[in-house]
């Protein structure tokens, strides 16, 4: 086993991408695990980028094993619904430990969902389900709670809306939600990769702000002002989202408006805080706040 060989599943994706070049920048040896038929200029761009490509069908557990033989850690980033999260990625981690893997991250980078009962989050759910077979291997796992990616702000959700001048916030204009950069994630979970002693659990957030406090910092970036602008109530976006799911169930869509919805109310009521944060574990990295995030995209 060689204690900088790591694998990533998921390598091709956004998320898996960044985990590997993160990697292979701290000195990693990665093996990048890709489905049979993947474009060739993923491949080839993450070849550029110095990782060994392992050409897997990942429902094969003997391709797995041996894909991951000598590994002192299989990471993984692998996103979709049941048949991903719960089972290939039971099929990755029973691969990783019989081949003497010691160590495996899953696919959360998400709100603490520990927090909170089944049934308020599809997706995380899903992840729940996965860490009852997790934690029942013998392997060490280490999740990593990262909150909302910052990126998600100048995308699919709307919180901040910018031709009107506000954002939108549910329930409390002043409770504080976790926000961290995909780059800043996926050097994070690099360095806890890389090391043979992480806990369970690490929580990380690049910036920790409220509605509030982002109205001023979105101002403070483009130079205008931004009111809030009140939705409703929690309890009015729990009604809303009953509604959307029943009315337009998507429950084989990975993000359907309701799934966003969910992630939000969860933020917005304060239980899947991250709390004590584990930012200063490896102090090489710079974090980066919303505020410079929405600096760093304005006009992009």
């Amino acid at each position: 086993m060689s204690d900088s060989l790591i694998v990533v599943a998921g390598a091709t994706g956004n998320l898996g991408g960044r985990i590997t070049k993160a990697l292979l920048q701290r000195g990693a040896s990665v093996t990048a695990l890709v489905r049979h038929g993947t474009a060739q200029d993923t491949i080839e761009r993450l070849q550029k980028l110095g990782a060994t490509i392992a050409p897997v069908d990942l429902g094969s557990a003997s391709q797995l094993a041996s894909a991951c033989a000598g590994a002192s850690c299989v990471v993984s980033a692998l996103q979709g619904l049941r048949d991903v999260i719960v089972e290939t990625q039971t099929v990755l981690l029973d691969a990783a430990f019989k081949v003497g893997v010691p160590r495996f991250i899953p696919s959360d980078y998400s709100i603490d969902f520990t927090k909170f009962p089944p049934g308020e989050n599809r997706n995380l759910d899903l992840r729940r389900d996965f860490h009852t077979r997790l934690d029942q291997a013998p392997i060490s796992p280490t999740t990593i709670f990262n909150g909302a990616f910052a990126e998600l702000l100048t995308g699919p959700m709307p919180l901040i809306l910018f031709k009107l001048k506000r954002v939108l916030y549910w329930g409390n204009a002043d409770q504080r939600m976790d926000f961290t950069t995909m780059d800043d994630t996926a050097a994070y979970t690099a360095c806890a990769a890389l090391d043979p002693s992480t806990p369970r659990f690490l929580r990380i957030a690049g910036d920790q702000l409220s509605a509030r406090e982002m109205a001023v910092a979105v101002g403070e970036v483009t130079g205008k002002d931004f009111g809030l602008f009140r939705a409703g109530s929690l309890g009015m976006l729990g009604m809303i989202i009953k509604i959307a799911r029943n009315v337009s169930p998507a429950e084989k869509e990975l993000y359907p408006a309701w799934q966003g919805m969910q992630y939000m109310r969860n933020m917005f009521e304060g239980r899947a805080k991250l709390e004590p944060l584990d930012n200063d574990r490896y102090p090489g990295i710079r974090w980066t706040t919303v505020r410079a995030f929405l600096s760093a995209h304005q006009g992009t």
